[in-house]
């Protein structure tokens, strides 16, 4: 359903460094550029940043993105690569049982305090 995601941030360079760690541990790489956007997947850019300078940073925003991770290691890879790129942690690696048995997920907040989860369902008990 959903083709795209968008994510606005202040500091273009910075971002696109972060991400460019981070989102390499579940199998996404830029691979649109541009003066004001990067485009990142493994196929076709699906996940986006794009420059906006004025942005006023919240955490109480609301703005939340589930990326899919192939496995565990690969939640685990996330989030510990956006911690030592700098991320703040919102919920480190573990089955989260309040959403289902097998969900196993990572939470971070960016440098624009966007949270960014990613997940992956572990087999059935």
């Amino acid at each position: 359903m959903i083709d795209h995601v968008s994510l606005g941030v202040r500091d273009l360079e910075r971002s696109t460094r972060f991400y460019e760690q981070v989102l390499a541990a579940i199998g996404h790489l830029p691979l649109v550029r541009g003066a004001s956007t990067v485009g990142f997947g493994k196929k076709y850019p699906e996940f986006w940043l794009n420059h906006r300078p004025q942005l006023l940073p919240t955490a109480d925003s609301g703005t939340h993105v589930c990326l899919r991770a192939a496995s565990q290691e690969q939640v685990q890879s996330f989030y510990q690569r956006a911690l030592a790129a700098g991320a703040r942690g919102d919920g480190a690696p573990g089955l989260r049982p309040e959403y289902t048995a097998t969900y196993y997920a990572a939470f971070v907040r960016d440098f624009d305090e966007h949270l960014v989860e990613v997940v992956t369902y572990l087999p059935s008990p």
